[in-house]
């Protein structure tokens, strides 16, 4: 099981270096990368949370306060990417979506860091 841990932190890092990465990339747009990477992070740190908490041969003790914390930050990044993702497609242009997305999910980063 400690495999699948580390093979889903890797998917939860990818997820976040591709919205980091699509906000750096295509400012100020919203691009798909962004979308599916906030996407990615909502549904593998759901899941490594719920690994954390049911099996107690990981060894972790997740806080609960940081993860939820972190779980509105998330909700947050995702939301702003799918918004700011539709809106173009209906003729609105909402450049703030994008910096909302991408400053919010290096904000998850450094809560993820910086919480001990």
């Amino acid at each position: 099981m400690d495999f699948v841990y580390k093979v889903l932190v890797v998917a939860h890092l990818l997820g976040m270096a591709a919205v980091v990465g699509g906000w750096v990339a295509c400012r100020p747009e919203v691009n798909s990368v962004m979308v599916w990477g906030a996407r990615a992070q909502l549904v593998t740190g759901i899941v490594l949370v719920g690994l954390a908490e049911s099996i107690d041969s990981l060894g972790k003790d997740p806080n609960m306060v940081k993860i939820g914390v972190k779980l509105v930050i998330a909700v947050a990044v995702a939301g702003f990417a799918e918004v700011g993702y539709a809106d173009p497609e209906r003729g609105k242009r909402v450049a703030w979506m994008s910096d909302a997305a991408g400053g919010l999910a290096v904000v998850n980063v450094l809560v993820a860091t910086l919480w001990s």
